[in-house]
């Protein structure tokens, strides 16, 4: 198992944790991720991180499709990529229906199709095998709508990509983890849960892995999970620490009937515990909804107490199909405590 460093996104301002990152960087820590919501974008604290490292992967974990055409996309990631030595992860996602038409203005539509179709013209882009065309539903390159001038053409990218960057994805809904298995190189899963992987994703996988190009198998599919970790003699404080993310996530990244998290909190079996957060969370009761937080649910998705108790839980996500452990720490303790037990 590999070890990665989650820093996720910045809140009133973008303050990176540079002590952390260069630490990682030095303990041999595969990657480093960024993130963007609607705030900070993910690509330039990357390009700041990739100038002051050596050897680290720069993992955009994840850059929002509908902020950008694919070939945009494509473009950011080759000319990082070629300015950091090839040690770009290009991690991608479509977010969610609040943000994509909230803050981007952009129809949520399909977005299986959506994804495939953007996947697939970010690898004509790299392989630079010919000039891009692409006729599909969501995406035409060139195009060819009504409006058009009809002066588009077919263009091959001027800078040469790395044909075998590897593409994430990070998808929660079992059809997303299916395609994603499919046609991506990697999977960035969030509130991974080891102990229900099999009952909720160990089908998706194994059927997207069977769809995909001859001779692909798990072994070529990298499963980078993000887990927060909190160590703390204390385990009611550390519980605590990790209650108020996840109150968030469950109770209000999302309207009622469209919130992925809470969705898959249900399906790890937190149903009536769910249900409750996401009402309070929607009424304004956020105290009371983090209240509501089960500690096994804090259990299910993160490592928390004692170094102890942490050393003996590892062992579940040892055991599961993850090839890559990202992990949300806020010390280099922790830091060097995890690059002891995993690498």
């Amino acid at each position: 198992m590999r070890l990665g460093l989650n820093l996720g996104y910045s809140g009133g301002r973008v303050d990176l944790p540079l002590e952390l990152i260069l630490e990682a960087d030095r303990l041999g820590y595969h990657a480093v991720w960024t993130s963007e919501a609607y705030g900070s974008d993910c690509i330039t604290p990357l390009a700041w991180i990739g100038a002051l490292t050596k050897r680290i992967q720069l993992g955009s974990g994840i850059m929002q499709m509908p902020a950008r055409s694919p070939a945009m996309t494509a473009m950011t990631a080759m000319t990082l990529d070629q300015l950091s030595g090839g040690r770009v992860l290009l991690g991608l996602g479509l977010s969610g229906p609040q943000v994509v038409e909230g803050w981007h203005g952009r129809p949520y539509g399909k977005p299986l199709a959506k994804t495939r179709e953007y996947v697939a013209i970010l690898r004509q882009i790299l392989e630079r095998e010919a000039p891009l065309a692409h006729q599909g539903e969501h995406y035409q390159i060139p195009y060819a709508g009504s409006d058009a001038t009809g002066l588009g053409k077919p263009l091959k990218s001027i800078i040469h990509g790395r044909a075998d960057m590897p593409i994430y994805l990070a998808a929660i809904g079992p059809k997303n983890v299916e395609l994603t298995a499919e046609i991506a190189d990697g999977w960035l899963p969030m509130l991974f849960s080891p102990a229900h992987y099999q009952i909720t994703y160990g089908a998706a996988v194994e059927a997207g892995l069977a769809k995909a190009v001859a001779g692909k198998t798990a072994r070529d599919f990298d499963i980078a999970a993000s887990v927060t970790v909190v160590i703390d003699d204390e385990l009611e404080a550390a519980y605590n620490q990790i209650k108020p993310a996840l109150a968030l996530y469950i109770g209000g990244m999302g309207a009622k009937g469209r919130n992925f998290y809470h969705d898959l909190a249900c399906r790890y079996g937190f149903d009536a515990a769910a249900d409750t957060i996401q009402q309070l969370y929607l009424q304004g009761r956020k105290g009371e909804a983090i209240a509501r937080v089960p500690d096994a649910l804090v259990d299910a998705v993160a490592l928390v107490g004692s170094k102890a108790r942490i050393r003996d839980r590892l062992q579940l996500w040892r055991d599961s199909s993850i090839t890559t452990l990202n992990v949300s720490v806020f010390s280099r303790d922790a830091l060097r405590f995890l690059a002891e037990e995993l690498l």
